[in-house]
């Protein structure tokens, strides 16, 4: 069962954006999940009154969730998502590969690698990176639809520390490592090239980049993880945050840049109840009792 929720920071295009990927991707589709409400907001949040808050996009099962927000912040390549393709869905490859590099921008082409037998990397028209790869071996469910951390600029070099860090927090288990076994102009001999790891049933990759990079992880990519109850937010709380400016409404970096969201698992009802969004615009950390 799905915990772990990729979600996408959209400037202002959330709507517009859950159409396109109920198109481009495989056995897709999208949903408005929740609306700004019409009072209670701040300045800046005004122009969204009454329009969609968060998307929900469901590839293969897996959901991905759509932030409609301002210009702040957009995705970049160091959180992409993986999708796998067995090795006779090659026409469904293809045709995911067409409709994502359409206004997108291509980072490694479609083609043959020495680790697959079909290959592309590209960032979408909004930003979003996406790596689709064939595979010669039946693919499991879970790693149909994976997200990926690209450990590089600030953060380089420090994929292993954050898997072991994260397994000490969230629980995660590490599934297999592949390190470079020499190094790159900025990769260690033991940084790692590949890696996967297991938070429940929800599957991560993991890699440091090989070569330098300008840019790393930033809200425009966060990952969502539900607790059960107040004590259990406290707990991973106060363990993944970092940066004490920049939590706000459940959201904190950790020590290596990423961008959580720390959420109860009875979101969606507690943000029914009245007045409910304008109490968790006053939270840092959220607290159950306050909504």
């Amino acid at each position: 069962m799905q915990k772990l929720t990729v979600n996408l920071w959209m400037q202002g295009t959330a709507e517009e954006a859950g159409e396109f990927y109920a198109s481009a991707l495989p056995e897709a589709k999208s949903e408005i999940e929740s609306r700004y409400p019409t009072e209670g907001l701040l300045d800046f949040q005004q122009p969204f009154a009454g329009k969609a808050l968060t998307v929900s996009v469901w590839v293969r099962g897996t959901k991905i969730t759509l932030i409609n927000a301002g210009g702040e912040f957009s995705p970049n390549a160091s959180i992409s998502m993986i999708l796998s393709f067995n090795s006779d869905e090659r026409d469904a490859l293809d045709a995911t590969w067409a409709a994502l590099s359409e206004g997108g921008n291509v980072l490694m082409p479609l083609d043959a690698y020495p680790f697959s037998t079909r290959y592309g990397w590209v960032s979408d028209k909004y930003g979003v990176s996406w790596q689709l790869m064939e595979s010669t071996e039946p693919v499991q469910d879970a790693a149909r639809v994976m997200p990926s951390l690209m450990f590089g600029g600030a953060a380089q070099n420090r994929a292993a520390e954050a898997i072991a860090y994260y397994s000490v927090v969230l629980g995660a288990k590490l599934d297999s490592a592949f390190p470079y076994g020499q190094a790159t102009e900025v990769a260690t001999a033991e940084s790692l090239m590949f890696a996967q790891f297991s938070l429940g049933d929800d599957l991560v990759a993991a890699m440091d980049s090989g070569v330098a990079q300008d840019f790393s992880f930033t809200p425009g990519v966060s990952l969502e993880w539900p607790c059960e109850g107040q004590e259990e937010i406290d707990r991973v709380w106060d363990a993944l945050s970092a940066v004490p400016e920049a939590e706000a409404c459940g959201w904190l970096t950790d020590k290596f840049g990423v961008s959580w969201q720390i959420v109860p698992s009875n979101m969606g009802e507690l943000m029914e109840r009245p007045g409910a969004f304008e109490h968790m615009l006053g939270m840092k950390k959220l607290v159950i009792d306050e909504f």
